[in-house]
């Protein structure tokens, strides 16, 4: 698609002022993210009024900011336009295009416009990037755990961290944790744990509190894996529509987690040069640090890619595999993307299990292949363990084997 699709009154509609010149490169760029013609002539109605706007109150391109977009659309709610929830988004789109083209000034970072309790939230997540040397992704759930805590505590008032006591951490801790997986009760208190090393560090606080938090009781291979079977597996993958964009897009996730057991979050960072399609093998990138791993890429699982690649994935939009279906093009960035598409996935096709997640293949995998005679070495090859201990936990699941292993009972059967 090109400018050409999009009518030219509507255009010449959004001109008459200083923004002429940038009407078209935002009509371009809104294009390379899959914005449809009738979406963007929505933009160049508002675009058209704000350039109207920016004439009449005599403003320079070089004066444009956000407190200039802001009061442009207090204007448009005065006169009883009520702005859109994309109005917003739209003018802060166009002064991207105008920052790229080097006309507008960067926007600044202010933290002036932050409560103490983001300013301290944003000091905390660069500590563990910078000096802790944590991944992004566990940041990112650090980070959400200590800003509720924090903003539990002070609200939009200033932080004072000398306040903080023991006692509040674990209240908060029982009330967060509660109906949720141990794992995401041992992520919570190491988050914790680290914001009070972390404020020790500072100097904020006296002595470091992290010791005196409780630590959540999970024993080494109390649990089994949660899995469906092979049968299960595959009826789940007949179920995707294959016909659509999405289908074809979700059926290729979906092979990725149920033929090579690979994590959500692998998935999500896979990129196009790691797929070798003459020799048939896919490189996996490893959550933390420079690592990676190489498997043989099936048949199925790589005619599953190169669907979705050759039919629905947008060009030009980075280098990620796997983008958002709708406007705007963008990788998929969380794994709850993931699993949200397993759980769509599982109702569709009435699959019932206690396991909703994305881990429910990688397990499912490892039990069917356990079944099929594969040793506990070759499935920990496959899911790339680090340790012989992450893949004894299937042995529990093949209870057949397990049983000539179990001692008679002395009352004899009844």
């Amino acid at each position: 698609m090109n400018p050409s699709f999009i009518s030219s009154r509507y255009i010449a509609s959004a001109r008459f002022g200083p923004l002429t010149p940038y009407v078209k490169p935002y009509i371009t760029a809104v294009i390379n993210q899959g914005y449809r013609p009738p979406t963007i002539v929505g933009h160049l109605r508002l675009i058209g009024r704000f350039n109207r706007w920016l004439r009449r109150k005599g403003y320079d391109l070089g004066e444009l900011n956000e407190c200039v977009s802001e009061r442009f659309l207090k204007c448009q709610r005065k006169k009883r336009r009520t702005p859109s929830g994309g109005d917003p988004i739209t003018i802060q789109r166009l002064l991207t295009v105008l920052r790229h083209a080097g006309i507008v000034s960067p926007a600044k970072q202010s933290s002036g416009s932050k409560t103490s309790v983001q300013q301290l939230t944003d000091r905390y997540r660069r500590f563990l990037l910078n000096d802790r040397g944590l991944a992004e992704s566990t940041v990112d759930n650090y980070g959400w755990f200590v800003g509720k805590f924090l903003a539990g505590q002070f609200g939009n008032n200033a932080v004072k961290p000398g306040c903080l006591q023991v006692p509040d951490a674990i209240a908060f801790i029982r009330q967060t944790a509660r109906g949720h997986s141990t794992s995401h009760a041992k992520h919570l208190v190491a988050a914790l744990r680290a914001l009070f090393r972390f404020l020790h560090y500072e100097g904020k606080i006296q002595s470091d509190l992290a010791p005196a938090l409780p630590t959540v009781a999970h024993w080494a291979l109390s649990t089994l894996p949660k899995y469906i079977a092979a049968e299960a597996v595959q009826r789940v993958l007949d179920k995707c529509d294959q016909q659509t964009s999405v289908g074809r897009r979700d059926y290729a996730v979906l092979m990725l987690l149920s033929r090579l057991g690979m994590r959500g979050g692998e998935v999500l960072r896979l990129e196009l040069e790691d797929i070798d399609w003459q020799n048939a093998a896919i490189t996996i990138r490893a959550k933390k640090g420079p690592g990676w791993a190489r498997l043989p890429l099936a048949a199925d699982v790589g005619k599953a890619i190169a669907g979705y690649l050759r039919y629905d994935r947008p060009r030009g939009v980075g280098r990620r595999v796997f983008l958002r279906v709708r406007a705007p093009h963008a990788a998929l960035s969380h794994t709850a993307v993931i699993s949200s598409l397993v759980r769509r996935a599982l109702q569709k096709a009435g699959v019932e299990s206690a396991g909703q997640g994305a881990h429910l293949f990688r397990h499912s995998l490892a039990t069917s292949m356990l079944r099929r005679g594969a040793s506990l070495d070759e499935i920990g090859q496959v899911l790339r363990h680090r340790s012989p201990n992450s893949t004894a936990i299937y042995a529990k699941v093949e209870l057949n084997a397990l049983r000539p292993l179990a001692l008679s009972w002395p009352g004899g059967v009844l």
